[in-house]
């Protein structure tokens, strides 16, 4: 029988090294994968990340949009509140440089929305602001209903804004028929002993009305005020004078009323002086200047 032949060792190791070359490929193909897999979960991680920062960016954006549609609406409701105001001859009545100075810090906080949020706060107060003295002084006036030659006179004048005050004496002192003073420019103190003194008429009541309404009109309209006066001295009330002579006819600062058949009292009503034709023309420029205006803020 022949011997029995074997197989070369060198086979077997040949084997051994393929075997051993198979693993190191097949671990070097599980590390690529694993390296793969990491790299993958870091670009989604990455690409996530900026899909959070883009959607907060959208967030803050919507938010500024937000508040920037709720300054517009305010400001929308301010100007609602102004317009019935516009051409009342009163200037004082809409701040016009607090809207301005509204306008100005919601640009500065444009990128800001706490500050923003503030900002439509304060618009709403003065829209408040502006038409509860609005309705406040509506309502005074519309209850102050005396029938009287004063009131009659002021409130044609004034449009229903001049409440007419009967006092035991009036705050501008003794030797004055009625005043207005400028912590009320709305309100004027008449003394009641006017209603019944003898010296005084409908007519003489009628003409001081017209000197009271144009201290009405000096303090709710400061700078044509101070410009006009110039004309006048400085003197408030030679202006005021002359405002009643120029706009009620017939009007004279002396005055004769009746006693009897035979008699009658000399009136001298103002402040002693008559005005020129120049200076009536300062008041009729005066009285043109006057008033709340339409304004556009924030351009």
């Amino acid at each position: 029988m022949p011997a029995e032949r074997r197989r070369p060792r060198a086979s077997i190791v040949v084997l051994a090294v393929l075997l051993a070359v198979a693993v190191v490929a097949g671990g070097l193909g599980f590390f690529w994968v694993v390296t793969q897999l990491q790299e993958a979960r870091t670009l989604i991680g990455d690409q996530q990340q900026q899909i959070t920062d883009q959607q907060r960016r959208l967030d803050e954006q919507q938010e500024m949009i937000d508040r920037k549609e709720q300054f517009g609406t305010a400001m929308n409701d301010l100007y609602a509140t102004i317009e019935p105001l516009v051409d009342l001859p009163y200037a004082t009545i809409v701040p016009w440089y607090r809207v301005e100075d509204l306008a100005d810090r919601a640009w500065i906080h444009r990128r800001n929305p706490a500050a923003l949020d503030q900002d439509v706060v304060d618009v709403q107060r003065l829209t408040s602001e502006i038409s509860s003295r609005s309705d406040g002084i509506s309502a005074q006036a519309a209850s102050n209903a005396s029938g009287t030659a004063w009131e009659a006179t002021l409130d044609d004048l004034g449009r229903g804004w001049v409440s007419t005050v009967f006092e035991g004496a009036t705050p501008c002192g003794a030797t004055a028929l009625a005043c207005v003073s400028g912590a009320q420019p709305f309100t004027v103190h008449v003394r009641a002993d006017s209603q019944t003194d003898p010296t005084m008429t409908d007519w003489i009541r009628t003409g001081a009305a017209y000197h009271e309404y144009a201290h009405v009109l000096q303090f709710t309209n400061p700078q044509p005020t101070d410009d006009a006066l110039a004309s006048f001295g400085g003197d408030a009330e030679t202006m005021a004078d002359c405002y009643a002579l120029t706009f009620l006819d017939g009007w004279s600062l002396d005055h004769e009323v009746a006693i009897d058949a035979y008699s009658y009292y000399e009136v001298t009503v103002g402040y002693g002086y008559t005005c020129d034709a120049g200076q009536r023309q300062v008041i009729r420029d005066w009285v043109g200047q006057l008033g709340v205006t339409r304004q556009v803020v924030g351009g």
